[in-house]
C-alpha cells in the first residue's frame, strides 16, 4: 500500500485548475506517459533553463538582445490598419530618458487597450531589440501595474516543452502543484545529508522551479543533485532488495562433476579464450557456494558470451536440475539455440526453444517434457514466464540483455524455480558508473579478447556524395563471391514507415543493379519471412542483405565479410559497434563503411573517429558514456541513466557509489524497513517508482 501521505502527489494533474483535457493530452506526451500523468510527473519536470528578469534600467540603458524590465508610461496605441491583419498593433511607451515601442502581431484591440491604457504607468518584461533606429519589444513577457510588479519573479525557470503546450501554462501549473506537496518524512541518515551538503526535499523542489539565483537549477547544484540522490537510493535499495531475495542461502547446490562441459569444451571448433575459462571457473565455484549466484557476465560482440552460459547450464544439468536462457527478441532466442543445438547434441545436452511461435501440439509437447525433467535447457523469450510454463528442478535462470527487461521479469522466472541462481548476459560492455547503477552490487565477469582467428575490421567513413563509388564496390565484393550487408537507419518509431520505405527504396535500386542477389529484411516482416531470407544469405543464395537494425544483435553469418552503413552519422556509439560486429565472425579480413551525410555535427564526428579507430567494446562503451554525457551506453532510451530521470552519469557518477553504499548500509541495519527510517524509506521507493521490491522486503 502507497503511503497515505503520499496520496496529494499522485493526484492527476487534471484537478489542476487550467489543466484540461487538450493539456492533459500534451502533458501525457511531454512526460511520457500513456495515462494521465500525477502531481509527482510534473515535480519531477525540472527546469533547463531562466530567464532573469531583475535587470531593471532607463530605456536610454536597455542593451539590445537582452531581457530587461522597464518601467513605462503608455503614451498612444496604434492599431493595424483596417484589411492590413498581417501589419503589427504598436504601443508607443517611454520613460524619462526615451521612447519604446511595444509590438503585437495578430493582436485584439481590446485586449491591448486594457492591457495597457493611455496615460497609465506599467511594467514591461521581455527581450528588447533595435528596429529602424527605435528600441522595440515584440510581444512582451509580462505587463503588470504596481501591485503586479510586487509578483513578478526576478529569476523564472524555462522547462523542456512539447508542441501546442505553452511555457505560462506550464508554469501556472508546476506553482499550483507545489503548493500542494506534503511535508515528507527525511529518508537519508544524517551523516550522509552533511557530508553532501543536502538541502531538504520541499527546498530542493522549491527552488528548482522557484529559483532565487540562475545556479538554482544546475543539475551540479545542490537543489538537483538532491533529487538525484534521492532517485539514485530509490534504485539502490530497490536492488539491494531484490539482491537480498535472490541471495538468501541456498539450500542444496547446483555444481556436479564436470562430465558434460568437458564433453562440450571437446566439441568446441576452437579453444576457450583466458576470460572464458575464468568466466566458467567462476559460475561453477558461484554454483558450490552456500549463497545464490548473482553474476553479470559482460563481453563483446562476438567475444563467446553463449557458450559460457551453456557450460552454466550443463554445469547445472550434471546436478540433474534445470536452467533457463530468456533473451529480448526471438531473433537473438533462436541465434542462441543455433550456437547451443549442436555443441548440446554432442554433450548429450536435452535443449528446446520455446518462444511465441511455438504453438498447439509443439508447444504442449515441450512445456510436457520440461515439467517432466526431460529438457535440461530451455531457451526462449518472455513466453518462459507465462504461467503454464513449468520446470521440474529450475536451479539456474540465465538473462540476456537485462537491461531490456525490468526487476519483474528476473523474479517472475526466477520463481519457477526454489533457489534459482542467476546469471546475466550483456552483449554491451557497460561502465563501470552504469554496471553500479543499473545491477547494483553484482559479481562480475569480463570477457575481453575475441575468439581465435578473427579478423581486424578495416572500418573507413564516406561521404554520401560517393555511394556510386560503394555500390561499384559492392559488384566487385559480389564477383568475389562475397556477402554484403547494407543498413538502412530506423531512427525513431514515428519515423518508421519512411524509414522502411527508405530501407526498401535502397533495396529496390539495388536489385535493379544486382537482380536476385539481393535480399530484405526489416522489424515489419513476420519471423518465418526474415528465416528465410537470412537462412539465403547464410546459404550465400543472396548475396547482398538490405536490412534496418533488426541485424543488430545476435544475427551469425561467419562468411558476410562487408558491412555498409547508410545515414552512420544518426546512429549512436554502441549501436554502430553491435551492427559492425555482424561482420570479421569469420577467418577472412572484413571491411565497414560509415556512408555519412555532410555537414557532420561535431558529435557525429566525434562518434564516426571513435568507431573508426577502435574495435573494442570496453573503450567505446566510455567513450560513449564520456561523448553524450548521459548516453544512451545501454541502448535503452536516447538520455538519462537507463531508468532514471533526474540522475545523471557525468555529474552524479559520484553519487552512485554513495547511494550503493548507504542501501548497503540500510540492509544490513534494518533489512526489513522498519520503524520512522523504514516508513521514509518506504515513501522514497514509492515516490521514485521502485516499489515493485516493497513485496520482497524480509520475503524468503
Amino acid at each position: 500500500m502507497r503511503p497515505a501521505i503520499l496520496n496529494p502527489l499522485f493526484t492527476p494533474v487534471t484537478t489542476l485548475s487550467g489543466v484540461g483535457p487538450k493539456q492533459d493530452k500534451l502533458l501525457r506526451y511531454l512526460l511520457d506517459r500513456s495515462d494521465t500523468p500525477r502531481l509527482v510527473d510534473l515535480l519531477l519536470h525540472l527546469p533547463t533553463g531562466v530567464i532573469d528578469r531583475r535587470a531593471r534600467p532607463k530605456i536610454r540603458d536597455a542593451v539590445p538582445g537582452t531581457v530587461v524590465t522597464l518601467a513605462v508610461t503608455i503614451d498612444r496605441h496604434r492599431p493595424s490598419p483596417p484589411g492590413r491583419s498581417r501589419a503589427p498593433y504598436l504601443v508607443h511607451a517611454g520613460d524619462d530618458t526615451g521612447d519604446i515601442v511595444l509590438t503585437y502581431f495578430r493582436a485584439r484591440s481590446d485586449h491591448i487597450e486594457k492591457l495597457l491604457p493611455v496615460g497609465a504607468r506599467r511594467y514591461i518584461s521581455g527581450t528588447v531589440q533595435m528596429f529602424d533606429g527605435t528600441l522595440q519589444m515584440v510581444h512582451p513577457d509580462r505587463v503588470v501595474d504596481e501591485a503586479g510588479l510586487a509578483n513578478l519573479p526576478g529569476i523564472e525557470p524555462v522547462y523542456p516543452l512539447t508542441e501546442g503546450l505553452m511555457l505560462g501554462a506550464l508554469r501556472r501549473a508546476v506553482t499550483q502543484a507545489l503548493q500542494k506537496l506534503p511535508q515528507l518524512p527525511e529518508w537519508i541518515g544524517a551523516d550522509v545529508l552533511h557530508r553532501c551538503g543536502f538541502p531538504s526535499l520541499a527546498e530542493a523542489i522549491g527552488r528548482l522551479h522557484a529559483p532565487l539565483e540562475p545556479t538554482d537549477i544546475l543539475p551540479d547544484g545542490p537543489f538537483w543533485s538532491r533529487l538525484a540522490y534521492d532517485e539514485l537510493l530509490a534504485g539502490q535499495l530497490a536492488l539491494a532488495l531484490v539482491r537480498a531475495r535472490l541471495r538468501r542461502p541456498a539450500g542444496a547446490r547446483h555444481a556436479g562433476d564436470g562430465h558434460l562441459r568437458n564433453r562440450i569444451i571437446d566439441a568446441l571448433p576452437y579453444a576457450l579464450t583466458p576470460s572464458q575459462r575464468a568466466a566458467a571457473a567462476a559460475i561453477a565455484d558461484d554454483l558450490q557456494q552456500p549463497l545464490r549466484m548473482l553474476r553479470l557476465l559482460q563481453g563483446d560482440v562476438g567475444s563467446g558470451k553463449t557458450v559460457v552460459a551453456l557450460l552454466a547450464a550443463a554445469t547445472v544439468a550434471e546436478a540433474g536440475r534445470q536452467a533457463a536462457l530468456m533473451a529480448p527478441t526471438e531473433i537473438l532466442a533462436r541465434q542462441h539455440i543455433k550456437t547451443i543445438a549442436p555443441l548440446a547434441e554432442r554433450a548429450g545436452l536435452r535443449v528446446a526453444i520455446l518462444t511465441g511461435r511455438e504453438k498447439g501440439k509443439e508447444r504442449r509437447d515441450i512445456l510436457a517434457r520440461l515439467a517432466a525433467g526431460e529438457l535440461d535447457l530451455l531457451v526462449g523469450t518472455h513466453a518462459l514466464i507465462q504461467d503454464d510454463v513449468v520446470f521440474q528442478a529450475l536451479a539456474l535462470a540465465i538473462v540476456d540483455e537485462q537491461h531490456r527487461f525490468g526487476v519483474r521479469e528476473r523474479l517472475a522466472l526466477t520463481s519457477k524455480g526454489d533457489a534459482v541462481d542467476v546469471l546475466v548476459l550483456s552483449a554491451t560492455p557497460i561502465p563501470r558508473t552504469l554496471v553500479l547503477t543499473y545491477f547494483g552490487d553484482m559479481d562480475i565477469s569480463e570477457l575481453r579478447e575475441k575468439p581465435a582467428g578473427r579478423q581486424p575490421i578495416d572500418t573507413r567513413a564516406v561521404p554520401a556524395g560517393r555511394l556510386g563509388d560503394v555500390i561499384d564496390a559492392v559488384g566487385r565484393a559480389i564477383r568475389a563471391g562475397k556477402l554484403v550487408y547494407w543498413i538502412c537507419p530506423l531512427v525513431e518509431e514515428s519515423e518508421a514507415v519512411d524509414h522502411l520505405t527508405d530501407a526498401t527504396g535502397r533495396f529496390d535500386s539495388l536489385r535493379r543493379r544486382f537482380g536476385d542477389q539481393v535480399g530484405l529484411v526489416h522489424g515489419q516482416m513476420k519471423g518465418a519471412e526474415k528465416d528465410r531470407v537470412m537462412a539465403q544469405f547464410a546459404a550465400a543464395d543472396i548475396r547482398v542483405l538490405v536490412a534496418t537494425t533488426v541485424v543488430e544483435v545476435g544475427v551469425d553469418v561467419p562468411a558476410a565479410t562487408i558491412m555498409v552503413i547508410e545515414n552512420a552519422e544518426r546512429f549512436g556509439l554502441a549501436q554502430l559497434h553491435q551492427l559492425r560486429g555482424r561482420i570479421g565472425r569469420g577467418s577472412e579480413a572484413s571491411t565497414c563503411l560509415l556512408l555519412y551525410h555532410e555537414p557532420l555535427g561535431e558529435m557525429s564526428a566525434a562518434r564516426l573517429r571513435v568507431i573508426r579507430e577502435t574495435t573494442d567494446g570496453f573503450r567505446i562503451a566510455e567513450e560513449d558514456l564520456r561523448l553524450r554525457g548521459e548516453g544512451d551506453v545501454l541502448g535503452t532510451r536516447q538520455s538519462g541513466l537507463p531508468g532514471y530521470r533526474i540522475a545523471r552519469s557525468e555529474v552524479h557518477g559520484q553519487l552512485i557509489a554513495q547511494a550503493r553504499d548507504e542501501a548497503l548500509t540500510i540492509m544490513r541495519d534494518n533489512p526489513r524497513l522498519e520503524g520512522e527510517q523504514g516508513a521514509a524509506l518506504r515513501c522514497l521507493l514509492y515516490l521514485f517508482e521502485r516499489d515493485e521490491a516493497i513485496p520482497l522486503i524480509g520475503a524468503g
